[in-house]
């Protein structure tokens, strides 16, 4: 599922396009997606001019003049392509269709159909359903070690499950936890309440840190992430534990226990036992 990175990713590759101006068509293709697509969606959205693009956590925010927002969540395969020439036929999975005061078009492109597009007024969103719970994001002004360490208190389970939790901290998912806690030097099954002083520093630090690196790089594309140019991310070919059980961690000499793998409240857990403790 894409993460933070991926979904800002789409949010910086959408602004080009879409940024002022006008949304001159919007074609509904397939109205069932993960939760339906309101019925008056494209009445609401022609015509109205895109004064920002933002993002909460996993979720892209298109704001529209009149007041009202565009909520969309990329789920477990969906991806914007945005073409400024004569774009192809619309596909199968292509489900939603934007269309500009200026030739371009964002096609919201979805197999699995698990990803969803909503419709809500701009001062409603910190009350939607899908965005009230939601903890601070990562790279606010406001996160820091306090913050964390406040987020974190408490919490008995493991930290790289609590850190899965959107209420904890907004946008993390499986494979920037496991780098992060990486990064820190911290082992996945460490209590998470217990994670205080240099630890709980190096924790906030990386997880900003590879949040930015991914964005950098352009998000990582396992199998089904795209900018919305259509090309791939890289930060995959930059993890240091994901996928890669068996394999020594970069710059350690744990080749011979190497990184190892674990079942983790459902999710596959990367960590180097010689480092992470």
């Amino acid at each position: 599922m894409p993460e933070l990175p991926e979904v800002e990713t789409v949010r910086r590759g959408l602004e080009p396009a879409l940024l002022g101006r006008v949304l001159s068509r919007v074609s509904v293709r397939r109205r069932k997606l993960r939760i339906p697509i309101p019925d008056d969606f494209e009445a609401l959205v022609a015509g109205r001019r895109v004064t920002s693009l933002t993002r909460r956590a996993k979720f892209l925010l298109i704001h529209l003049d009149g007041g009202n927002c565009v909520i969309v969540h990329l789920g477990m395969s969906g991806r914007f392509l945005v073409f400024t020439d004569t774009p192809p036929e619309p596909g199968p999975h292509d489900h939603v269709i934007f269309e500009t005061d200026k030739g371009a078009v964002a096609c919201f492109n979805d197999p699995r159909r698990f990803g969803f597009i909503d419709l809500t007024p701009t001062d409603a969103l910190d009350g939607h359903r899908f965005l009230r719970r939601l903890g601070p994001e990562p790279l606010g002004n406001a996160f820091s070690p306090d913050l964390l360490g406040e987020r974190l208190a408490g919490r008995s389970g493991p930290i790289k499950t609590v850190l899965l939790d959107q209420s904890v901290v907004a946008g993390i998912g499986n494979i920037y936890a496991c780098e992060a806690l990486f990064r820190a030097g911290i082992s996945p099954r460490r209590k998470a309440s217990s994670i205080r002083g240099v630890r709980l520093n190096r924790l906030a630090a990386a997880i900003r840190d590879v949040l930015v690196d991914a964005i950098d790089a352009g998000g990582s594309s396992l199998r089904d992430h795209r900018q919305p140019s259509g090309e791939s991310g890289y930060f995959q070919h930059h993890f240091a534990v994901y996928g890669r059980a068996g394999e020594p961690c970069p710059d350690c000499d744990c080749v011979e226990r190497a990184v190892r793998r674990f079942a983790q409240s459902g999710r596959s857990t990367f960590y180097c036992a010689h480092r992470q403790r």
